[in-house]
């Protein structure tokens, strides 16, 4: 193992943090960090390699765009392959095409996909990467957090850290540590998974379908490999049982109608699927993320999406506390916002497989009236797709705030582009309306003054309005309206930077 060992309290012990994990979640988080200039350990107890048994096949449209924030979207789109619409359940899809967002799609891409792009950024912003190490205990104080570990051979030793992120996974030591239950239930048991390879090429990018007992789900990988993924009502196996290639082929079958020739299986396992979430997502200098903090099924592909988000709302405010121009309270502001997009998405996609596999005909009623909204009803239909894709979500706001506070910044034009290639700096951006009048100026001239002053250096970048429009925005690095105004005068303008970047 390397690393620092020496305890918190020790006067050598460098300024970090440490980040448990390096799934997408962990490794979006830790190059934002590192970005920031914030010196980041990432711990993994597995050896260094990207798996190519990938978990999550889908990311959607705030995902991209979040991705879009950090340079990497586009390569992602040119390895995936883009579908303008979702199934979910009794014949009812949900049309993509007409999001607004520059990803009016979700992209079918394997997570090692993502994971590749991730790491690689993450490394080339200076993350120092710890493998074959696992955490086996956690203490913390006032002033920092001192990790308990094992390193290869079994080796003992400590990392200290003014911050530990848990983005290690369901079965999260951090989480164990910090001593928070994980409340919640198996919500499908024995599932049965297998990546082979087909006879012949499914229809669609993505297969899903249920009938009667059975529901079944194929994926491509891009290799020549297909991910299937299988449940049968009457089946209650335990996950130790060995899975056959007829048993999948089978499920399939009844699901789909067709097994697609399956054959060449290089892996197959059985799992259970949980709805679980941890009831805080921070205890003193210690936070979780991803399925860390939050377990769905995989209904509507969120997971890995909502785990992605936790960390763009995360990385930026912990980097602005531990850079010392932002005041604690601000860390307070993750649960408050994260932990109701977890509990939402727990029930969103709870609901989907509930209704796709419904028996009862109290449910099967249920799933026909929801599905006749749905396919009926544009406001409730668009409301769906919002939640689905993480387009939909916002966060709360101050009584008498501007409508647009707390709201997702879609990808504005502005005179030097677009605005999430300005958030790729990692800063808060002010978009202000052109010099066509002087109280509009003086707010952008203000504003960039300071900033040529060194006043705001690394947290703020000034931009202009592509067209007419007099809104003034100041939006987060997260992609989130900070604060809005109609024509404010300048005083309104410095307040509004004072309190989100520091004087």
């Amino acid at each position: 193992m390397t690393g620092n060992t020496h305890a918190h309290t020790s006067a050598t012990t460098p300024r970090q943090v440490v980040v448990v994990g390096s799934g997408p979640t962990g490794l979006l988080l830790a190059g934002d960090l590192a970005a920031a200039g914030v010196p980041v350990v990432l711990v993994e107890k597995r050896p260094r390699g990207i798996s190519n048994l990938s978990r999550a096949f889908v990311l959607h449209a705030r995902t991209l765009e979040q991705l879009d924030a950090r340079g990497l979207a586009d390569g992602l789109e040119s390895k995936g392959r883009a579908l303008d619409r979702i199934r979910l359940f009794g014949g009812l899809t949900l049309a993509l095409d007409t999001l607004p967002s520059r990803f009016n799609h979700l992209l079918v891409i394997p997570q090692y996909e993502v994971e590749e792009a991730l790491q690689h950024r993450a490394e080339k912003a200076g993350v120092r990467f710890v493998y074959e190490t696992e955490v086996t205990g956690l203490r913390q104080d006032a002033d920092g957090v001192t990790l308990e570990v094992r390193g290869p051979g079994g080796a003992a030793g400590e990392l200290a850290a003014d911050y530990v992120v848990g983005t290690d996974g369901m079965r999260s030591a951090v989480r164990t540590a910090i001593g928070l239950a994980f409340p919640g239930r198996s919500v499908i048991r024995s599932v049965v998974l297998a990546d082979v390879r087909l006879d012949e090429e499914p229809e669609s990018v993505l297969t899903a379908n249920a009938v009667g007992d059975a529901f079944a789900f194929i994926a491509p990988f891009g290799d020549g490999y297909y991910r299937v993924i299988g449940w049968h009502r009457g089946r209650d196996i335990p996950d130790s049982e060995p899975v056959g290639l007829d048993e999948v082929k089978e499920i399939a079958r009844l699901a789909l109608g067709h097994d697609y020739g399956m054959r060449d299986a290089r892996w197959m396992s059985r799992f259970h699927s949980d709805e679980r979430q941890a009831p805080a997502y921070r205890v003193g200098r210690v936070f979780l993320a991803g399925d860390a903090a939050h377990v769905h099924t995989p209904a509507g592909g969120q997971g890995m999406n909502t785990g992605l988000q936790d960390a763009a709302n995360l990385g930026w405010k912990l980097a602005a506390v531990f850079n010392g121009w932002a005041g604690a309270a601000l860390l307070d502001t993750y649960q408050a916002e994260r932990h109701p997009v977890g509990a939402s998405v727990l029930r969103s996609s709870g609901g989907i497989v509930r209704l796709a596999m419904a028996k009862r005909p109290w449910t099967r009623a249920l799933r026909a009236g929801i599905t006749t909204v749905l396919g009926h009803v544009g406001p409730a239909r668009r409301r769906a797709a919002g939640r689905i894709t993480g387009i939909g979500y916002a966060y709360g706001a101050p009584r008498g705030a501007h409508p647009l506070t707390g709201n997702r910044a879609p990808d504005l034009a502005l005179r030097s582009g677009r605005l999430y290639e300005a958030l790729r700096a990692g800063r808060f951006v002010l978009i202000a309306p052109g010099p066509s009048g002087t109280g509009q100026a003086g707010q952008a001239e203000q504003a960039e003054r300071a900033e040529r002053a060194g006043e705001r250096a690394g947290r703020l970048t000034v931009e202009r309005w592509a067209g007419e429009r007099r809104t003034t925005l100041l939006v987060r690095p997260d992609g989130y309206v900070a604060w809005a105004a109609e024509s404010p005068d300048p005083a309104a303008v410095e307040a509004a930077l004072t309190a989100a970047v520091g004087s």
